[in-house]
């Protein structure tokens, strides 16, 4: 039984796809799995679009600079974050976290107050802010994918803009990533990583 060790280790970016489709039940237990992810005062502000006709995976393709790998996919996930469900999650997340007691009053004011603050910046800079929690979630997808001998790549080289015109999406839609998603047609070798001694900091 693969272990979250193995799946660390054996994780690779799969550029190479077969054609075979994806049962449906393997993908909604990969979106359950980014559902589970831990986010900032619980926001959960994850959304994902899939993507299986080919039409709009060459759209999407062309909105990647042409990595022609991402149409070669049987399914690409749509990864992004929602603005408006960002900004009431917090505060609602918080109010929760502090009634539980599982967050001090203190702490709950200062996140509080930071919400209202975070409510005037503009579309980029809040969609940066909130990218990281989206990636939290992308990652349990990547991991659990591995489960069902499935592989991916993340895919950031996009042109956000042209992404969001292809499914008409407003302002309140932020895209983070394309996730290709299919069953591996190559074995990539380890890539080359940092030592330990070269991630800590003295």
């Amino acid at each position: 039984m693969l272990t979250i060790k193995d799946a660390i280790e054996q994780r690779r970016s799969i550029r190479k796809f077969r054609p075979d489709s994806i049962p449906d039940e393997h993908i909604t237990a990969l979106l359950d799995a980014a559902r589970l992810a831990p986010s900032g005062s619980n926001a959960q502000p994850w959304r994902f679009k899939i993507v299986k006709d080919r039409e709009t995976k060459l759209k999407l393709t062309q909105a990647a600079y042409n990595q022609v790998f991402i149409a070669e996919a049987p399914v690409v996930l749509v990864c992004c974050a929602d603005i408006k469900g960002y900004l009431h999650g917090t505060v609602s997340g918080t109010q929760d976290l502090g009634k539980i007691g599982a967050v001090e009053d203190r702490i709950v004011k200062i996140i509080l107050k930071r919400a209202e603050k975070i409510k005037t910046m503009g579309i980029e800079q809040l969609g940066h802010r909130i990218a990281f929690n989206v990636a939290i979630a992308v990652e349990h997808i990547v991991l659990r994918a591995l489960d069902f001998g499935l592989g991916s790549c993340w895919v950031r080289l996009i042109d956000e803009r042209m992404v969001k015109n292809i499914f008409s999406w407003d302002e309140n839609i932020y895209v983070v990533a394309l996730l290709p998603i299919g069953y591996p047609d190559e074995s990539p070798p380890p890539r080359k990583r940092l030592k330990l001694e070269d991630i800590v900091i003295d």
